[in-house]
């Protein structure tokens, strides 16, 4: 008997080993259909027919069948693929505006006709519509990035729920792509300074005074790979502003942790660096406060070990620095960041395997450091203020901040060097070095770098007045670190913590500096007309006017009164909360904007991933759940838009007024420029958007995999709840508000049913006269938790395998 040519075939790709359609890009470009060997017999179909043929003595070879037949209808369908043919067709006629990515903005077919792998490529299907070309334009990049010339792809990859398919690139792509180590094979890539200006730009890291050990490691770094041209410098014991200033124009990467290890070749021992997430784009170090929201987005994805080394790196930068650094670049040596230390910590301690004595080792380890920056830098002049008692954004600093864009700041000083009859250039040399005196200047580049320290570079909210306010962001920072302390010396640690003197920490002394702190704020901070926190200048002595959505800080912090957050709910959430989330602050507090008055990024109309965590989990706190989740729902619709709509973008900021990230503003905005595929997302907005899918609810989640605009999506739920309160009060009426003994049958309309459009019907809880009003209404009105395990066997977006945009 003759062996059909398609049953040999068949058996053939059948017994590739079966490959997660949805797995990572490592695994899915070389495992099963796509490992080298087999695609290469699904691109021969056409020729085994003859080798067959031949192969088998005088049989009647069997009658060939159309190449089509080779396709089961019944199949989830597949496409075979040659990548760099089909990325070139499909860019010459889909990017029209050269971009090199497929958005709703290029003026393309949005059709491409592909050839189907149980065809051999003969028989073509069309992929149609922007999300499912971006992201085939995506899957060949991956496919080249593992040196795949031809490759089988599952359409399901293409038609993917965007919700799970953005969840799955941050957990398994963008992390890995924003982690980077400073030691001898990191070096190469974390030297690289986009922010360096300097006429110097060879390779340069510095080492603490008294690492000696380090500094001999990265000297033989230095020795043994010439081609960098490293140059490895010794800090001072003693970091002044002077010194710092000094350094400007050779500037250089700061050390950070190294742990031993054994060389794999040869045995001895070595440094490796710990490692960390840097924000991404033109920021290619670790930031300070960037880098909590980092680490709650990688515990939501179980890389507790990389968040662990991330708060490790900040041990070494306060035990060597002095405080947790705005970044380890030498020109940030004197200014730190909005501090998140502890809470990390915390975060981090409650996700560690092991000993338990060995984690409470390393959480007393970074408490100590946590309390020297609390006192060294928070609580002491000139952050402190004498006065009020409460802590300013005030660091040192000489001259002009050197990281920024060339011409940044020559509006503000082209007036002097006009004034002195100098030149631009000149006045800025003489103001550097001294021979120019301009106290106006220094008046003004006190506030720049305290508005830097703050992480809200730029706002009008600071403008000219940055260094003398205390601000309700810090000091509901440190009104947790407090707190924090407090609650991990008697919780975690058994009553056993010490500074670095020695002194025994108690938890009461920690929660008396709370308690103080919060007083102080209700005095200078809190404003009972306005229902919400305002900053104090400690100048003038008064509050200022800008309303900012940090107001809802405190709720993170725990340090407003459940009547201080109600008052916030009824008179500040109105005026933050728009269509993508929360905006940064008011149109009113922001001003009229001009040619001379630009927009500044951290004003109105612009929303950040920090704002809006910090709220959500602060509205958690005081048990708002339902409006927690609707913010939630409101930023990760815009995230998962723009995701959709711009080639798979998750960028550092988005004008969350007209639902853009396309932003008109000072920087720009970091994340937006890639080529086919985007690599590392942006480190604090790829956090949010995990640390958003495990707060919202399954049916949010469905509505979010279709796009639903928050207004669509609430309107329709709302209607469904007043559905439902109507049964509620029908069901009122007949048991008499729940007086009555007898049994009752419930008639519900049937555009009342509970199952929300799913055509199933659940049957109603049979009533007893011990049936009570409380049971009914229980049934009635069904949360949603509830909803979904009613839902439990319909399709979820985990199931899902055909989501068309």
């Amino acid at each position: 008997m003759t062996v059909s040519n398609s049953l040999l075939e068949k058996e053939e790709i059948d017994a590739v080993t079966v490959v997660d359609v949805h797995a990572p890009a490592q695994t899915y470009y070389t495992t099963g259909n796509n490992s080298g060997s087999n695609i290469n017999r699904l691109r021969t179909l056409s020729g085994r027919h003859e080798l067959t043929k031949n192969s088998i003595k005088d049989e009647i070879p069997p009658q060939r069948k159309r190449r089509a037949s080779h396709d089961d209808k019944n199949k989830a369908r597949r496409f075979l693929l040659d990548v760099k043919e089909t990325q070139r067709i499909l860019v010459e006629q889909e990017d029209t505006d050269g971009d090199f990515q497929i958005t709703v903005n290029d003026l393309g077919p949005k059709s491409l006709l592909v050839g189907s792998a149980d065809s051999g490529g003969y028989r073509k299907i069309e992929i149609r519509g922007t999300y499912m070309l971006s992201n085939l334009l995506q899957e060949l990049a991956l496919a080249e990035d593992y040196g795949r010339k031809h490759i089988v792809l599952d359409e399901a990859r293409l038609s993917e729920n965007p919700v799970d398919r953005l969840s799955r690139m941050i957990r398994h792509n963008f992390w890995d792509g924003l982690t980077r180590r400073v030691d001898a094979e990191g070096l190469e890539r974390i030297c690289l300074d986009p922010k360096n200006r300097s006429v110097n730009h060879s390779p340069r890291i510095y080492i603490p005074h008294d690492e000696h050990e380090v500094f001999n490691y990265y000297q033989n770094v230095a020795n043994t790979k010439q081609h960098l041209g490293l140059k490895v410098e010794r800090l001072p014991q003693k970091i002044t502003p002077e010194y710092v200033q000094s350094i400007n124009d050779k500037p250089g990467i700061l050390a950070l942790a190294l742990k031993k290890v054994k060389d794999v070749n040869t045995g001895e021992d070595t440094f490796r660096g710990v490692p960390f997430v840097v924000p991404g784009g033109r920021f290619n170090e670790m930031y300070g406060w960037d880098s909590y929201f980092e680490a709650l987005g990688l515990l939501i994805d179980n890389r507790v070990d990389l968040a662990q080394g991330m708060v490790e790196n900040f041990t070494y930068e306060i035990k060597h620095y002095g405080k947790i650094l705005n970044a380890n670049r030498s020109y940030y040596l004197s200014r730190s960041q909005p501090p998140f230390l502890t809470d990390m910590a915390r975060q981090v301690y409650l996700g560690l395997p092991g000993c338990n004595n060995d984690n409470k080792a390393w959480l007393r380890t970074v408490l100590q450091a946590a309390m020297k920056e609390y006192h060294t830098v928070w609580m002491s002049e000139p952050r402190l203020d004498p006065k009020t008692q409460l802590s300013r954004f005030r660091p040192d600093g000489k001259g002009i901040p050197p990281e920024t864009e060339a011409s940044h700041f020559d509006h503000v000083i082209q007036p002097y060097a006009t004034r002195a009859g100098l030149s631009l250039s000149e006045l800025m040399e003489q103001y550097n070095n001294r021979t120019h005196i301009e106290p106006e200047l220094d008046e003004y580049f006190l506030h720049d770098r305290a508005v830097r320290e703050s992480g809200h570079d730029t706002t009008y909210r600071y403008e000219g007045r940055c260094a003398n306010l205390a601000t309700i962001d810090l000091n509901a920072l440190l009104y947790k670190y407090e707190t924090d302390i407090a609650d991990m010396i008697t919780d975690y640690l058994d009553n056993d913590l010490i500074d670095y003197d020695g002194v025994k920490q108690e938890a009461s002394t920690w929660r008396n500096r709370a308690q103080m702190r919060r007083d102080r704020i209700d005095k200078y901070l809190w404003n009972e007309e306005h229902g919400m926190y305002f900053d104090y200048d400690t100048v003038k002595e008064q509050q200022t006017t800008y309303e900012s959505v940090t107001t809802f800080w405190a709720m993170w912090a725990k340090c407003a009164s459940q009547e201080q957050a109600e008052k916030m709910v009824r008179h500040a959430l109105p005026k933050f909360e728009v269509m993508g989330g929360l905006v940064s602050g008011t149109a009113e507090s922001r001003g009229i904007i001009s040619l001379d008055r630009p927009n500044r990024q951290w004003d109105f109309p612009f929303g950040w991933a920090p704002h809006q965590i910090l709220a959500w989990h602060g509205f958690k706190n005081y048990g708002m759940i339902d409006i927690q989740q609707r913010l939630v729902y409101r930023w990760l619709f815009i995230i998962t838009k723009s995701f959709v709509d711009f080639n798979g973008v998750v960028p550092e900021k988005y004008d969350v007024v007209s639902l853009t990230h396309k932003v008109q503003v000072e920087y720009g905005n970091v994340g937006v420029d890639f080529k086919y595929v985007p690599r590392e997302g942006f480190g604090w907005m790829n956090a949010s958007y995990q640390i958003g899918l495990s707060i919202i609810t399954k049916q949010m989640r469905r509505a979010l995999g279709t796009c639903t605009s928050p207004e669509i999506f609430f309107e329709r739920t709302a209607a469904i709840k007043k559905q439902q309160q109507q049964v509620v009060e029908t069901a009122k009426a007949i048991t008499q508000n729940g007086q009555t003994t007898t049994a009752i049958t419930i008639i519900v309309p049937p555009e009342s049913s509970v199952n929300m459009n799913s055509g199933l019907k659940r049957k109603a809880p049979s009533l007893s006269p011990d049936t009570s009003q409380q049971n009914l209404a229980s049934f009635a009105i069904e949360k949603d938790d509830d909803d979904h395990n009613m839902d439990a066997d319909l399709t979820t977006p985990e199931d899902d395998s055909d989501y068309y945009i």
